[in-house]
């Protein structure tokens, strides 16, 4: 992660920030950026795996950067972000592969490891969610630790509510297995 260290989101704050940013001021950004850069990198991370969060959560700030005009004030900084976050991370998603390979099954399923390759026979919650194909990983995400319907996430994702319901019970039933190896 980058060596800038972080502060607290101030809703108050963050929403001066945003105004002052969008005007041009780049310490205002700065500041916003430092507020939110932990929680953004933990979603890029979590929805699209380590290896593409440091990038994706820097793409996300710069598009933050270009839309401040968009950002009107009537939530939170913070919750437009982290929606627009989720929006780039879904289309970067959407970019890398396709609709079948999200929801792939049988190729998926043979590539999980039966067993933690460590030596000690627990798995955190990161190891284990990485593990998941990403289709399940994603819903898994979307629904469990960020709260979305399943409406939502079939909206989110053009797929149907079932699909997701699926998806998730699929990610839920994988990751009892590889928490509990």
């Amino acid at each position: 992660m980058n060596p800038i260290e972080t502060r607290p989101a101030v809703a108050g704050v963050d929403a001066e920030d945003a105004r002052l940013a969008a005007a041009g001021d780049t310490r205002a950004f700065e500041r916003l950026y430092r507020g939110h850069v932990a929680r953004i990198h933990t979603l890029a991370r979590r929805m699209a795996g380590a290896d593409e969060a440091q990038e994706l959560t820097q793409e996300i700030f710069v598009r933050a950067w270009d839309k401040l005009s968009s950002f009107r004030g009537d939530a939170a900084f913070g919750t437009w972000l982290y929606r627009l976050a989720i929006n780039f991370i879904l289309s970067f998603r959407q970019s890398r592969a396709t609709r079948r390979d999200r929801f792939r099954e049988s190729e998926d399923l043979d590539t999980l490891p039966a067993r933690p390759v460590s030596t000690d026979h627990r798995m955190d919650f990161d190891a284990a969610l990485a593990q998941l194909p990403k289709g399940a990983r994603q819903i898994l995400v979307l629904h469990d630790v960020e709260g979305y319907k399943h409406e939502e996430i079939a909206t989110m994702l053009e797929i149907t509510s079932g699909t997701s319901k699926a998806q998730l019970h699929r990610a839920r039933m994988l990751m009892r297995s590889a928490l509990h190896a």
